[in-house]
């Protein structure tokens, strides 16, 4: 562990907050040396639809999940905040709140990374944070386009050169493979199945004692397409 603050920023939607986040999140905590990591739920994410659990209750879940895991820590900046939660402005806000010496981790995950060219003013996003790059082990980087040159451009130094500077540079890390996204943990919760295992135990009771998800829940949301079935759209 550094001396100085060394911040980890996790944000999603966390629609239902599952193990994959929470797993991926202490393996960066531990493996970077992290001081802490802040998990920031989207108000409305510029990337996905809209969430189909209210702003309280994946709060809620995400309150439910955190007991025990010391140095994962909720940050409700961007649900505070109205319009779309773009990722820049929250670094921006965390920039004026911590000062410009601390250094700040933007935790991704790979596909993530690899549509980062697409968010908004993607190139200020490194003026602001380091991005660290969550791959399964054995992955491959990519070789050609934009976020190849990325790589190139911004990774160097590896994981000392992350406390050297406040930003700037691409790490990826390897982290355990989980195959777990939110949109299977909505249709199996639909279907009438549980989610247990795949999330904690906690969030898995905050789902069942308000009926999130359920297929009355997710019908209540809005008009079912032709068919008769909500499309559950996928996200992480």
């Amino acid at each position: 562990m550094f001396n100085k603050p060394f911040i980890g920023i996790q944000g999603g939607t966390f629609d239902p907050i599952h193990i994959g986040h929470l797993r991926t999140a202490l393996e960066l905590k531990e493996g970077l040396g992290l001081s802490e990591v802040r998990l920031i739920p989207a108000r409305i994410s510029p990337h996905r639809r809209e969430p189909f659990a209210s702003p309280q209750d994946r709060l809620d879940m995400l309150a439910a999940a955190l007991p025990g895991n010391s140095g994962l820590v909720i940050d409700e900046r961007e649900l505070r905040r109205s319009g779309p939660s773009f990722t820049v402005d929250t670094l921006i806000s965390l920039r004026a709140e911590v000062g410009e010496t601390i250094p700040l981790c933007l935790l991704l995950g790979m596909d993530a990374f690899l549509g980062l060219h697409t968010w908004h003013k993607p190139r200020t996003i490194l003026t602001l944070a380091h991005i660290v790059v969550a791959h399964r082990p054995g992955w491959a980087p990519p070789h050609s386009g934009l976020m190849a040159d990325w790589l190139r451009e911004y990774q160097g130094g590896g994981l000392a050169a992350l406390t050297r500077q406040p930003a700037g540079i691409v790490l990826t890390y390897p982290v355990t493979a989980l195959d777990i996204s939110a949109s299977t943990i909505r249709r199996l919760i639909a279907a009438g199945c549980s989610p247990r295992f795949l999330v904690p135990d906690a969030v898995c009771a905050l789902i069942q004692q308000r009926s999130l998800y359920s297929s009355n829940f997710l019908a209540g949301l809005r008009p079912p397409p032709s068919g008769g079935l909500v499309k559950l759209d996928n996200d992480a």
